[in-house]
């Protein structure tokens, strides 16, 4: 079935047989399988795809094994909570801190498969096409494409696009939406919904700006690592950043993907707050449209960060970096000198400036506590 949104679509149930056995066919396929998910049996996978019709089908047959093998081999745990804020009010459109390029909306995705509920149509940007086999992985898995930079009018256009995309996926199609609060991954621990994301929700309907928002069901969603996916890669890239225009090398978007996947995560948590209701958008409509979009950034930082799960790592990080012991009651002398040692890693780059480095690093883990103390002293 042919329709406008052909060139952001994910597979439609037509596309999918073909494309589940695209990705186990070949040795070469299979192999980038178990790079991603390097703990899970792909050869038994192999045998139970043959009957797959359908996006619903190949996640309930396919990924709940995939995921589920990353928890066990790159997590301590993985825990959710705020259920009952979406159960038996969806569609919803989810928007999400963003701290790891795939995980972030994989393991939401998890929740929904474990609890019978329905899964996410995904917002990706297009520079994760690497190549035909992750188009396919992306493509069956209910993700869509957004673009990622361009000319000023077409990236207008584009958004218009993705704007209307999302509104027929949740008033017509009754569908789950996933969308980042920002374009790239929070690389310094602060999570902060860019006003434009919220602008570009009500371009697709102009005549009632609180409506055009309110229909879709604004969920946020707090996701909370105990150690950073690519928190490594993160401040190397940031370091640089300070000096000099970083320039991505070839593969370094992958490199991302694979590390975020199999990186040990410790202890992860989940949680979905209330949506963004009618009436709390109504009493932040006041004024320019600007205000009210900026406004709805703010109210959905704040349940964000009201949700957030601080771990020992972050207090770690905190006192380090302010030299004090403010929060040495929140950890043990064994996991500050874990923590200690895991920040050796910054050997291996003598060309940066260890100070620097050592002082964006922390901030990866310490921001979250300040940002999280703002919101519960409002």
């Amino acid at each position: 079935m042919i329709t406008s949104f052909d060139d952001i679509r994910p597979y439609n149930n037509s596309e999918i047989p073909a494309a589940v056995h695209r990705l186990f066919d070949s040795e070469e396929a299979a192999a980038k399988m178990r790079g991603l998910f390097p703990w899970a049996d792909i050869e038994k996978l192999k045998t139970e795809i043959d009957d797959i019709g359908t996006s619903n089908q190949f996640q309930h047959v396919v990924m709940t094994q995939l995921i589920a093998s990353v928890i066990r081999g790159s997590t301590l745990g993985f825990t959710y909570s705020g259920l009952e804020n979406v159960q038996g009010k969806m569609p919803c459109l989810f928007v999400s801190n963003h701290r790891d390029i795939v995980l972030d909306a994989m393991l939401l995705q998890y929740v929904f498969l474990v609890e019978d509920l329905n899964t996410c149509h995904i917002a990706f940007g297009d520079n994760l096409m690497f190549d035909g086999f992750f188009k396919d992985f992306w493509k069956v898995n209910k993700m869509f494409q957004m673009s990622r930079g361009g000319h000023l009018k077409s990236f207008y256009a584009s958004l218009m696009h993705v704007s209307e995309y999302i509104r027929y996926l949740i008033t017509e199609r009754g569908e789950n939406v996933w969308i980042a609060q920002h374009n790239g991954r929070a690389k310094n621990g602060i999570d902060v919904t860019d006003s434009a994301l919220i602008k570009m929700f009500g371009m697709s309907r102009r005549d009632d700006r609180v409506a055009s928002l309110a229909e879709l069901n604004i969920v946020p969603v707090t996701v909370s690592y105990e150690w950073e996916p690519c928190d490594k890669l993160k401040a190397v890239e940031v370091c640089i950043s300070l000096h000099q225009k970083y320039e991505k090398q070839p593969g370094e978007d992958l490199n991302s993907v694979l590390t975020g996947m199999t990186q040990p995560k410790g202890r992860v948590h989940f949680h979905m707050s209330p949506a963004i209701t009618k009436e709390e958008m109504n009493a932040l409509d006041k004024g320019l449209s600007a205000l009210i979009h900026k406004r709805v950034a703010e109210l959905i930082d704040e349940r964000i960060y009201s949700a957030y799960r601080l771990y020992p790592n972050n207090y770690i990080a905190h006192d380090l970096l302010c030299g004090t012991e403010e929060y040495a009651n929140q950890y043990t002398a064994e996991e500050k000198a874990r923590f200690l040692h895991y920040m050796s890693w910054m050997e291996a780059y003598p060309q940066l400036d260890r100070e620097e480095l050592e002082r964006i690093f922390l901030g990866i883990y310490a921001n979250p506590i300040d940002h999280y103390n703002k919101v519960k002293s409002r």
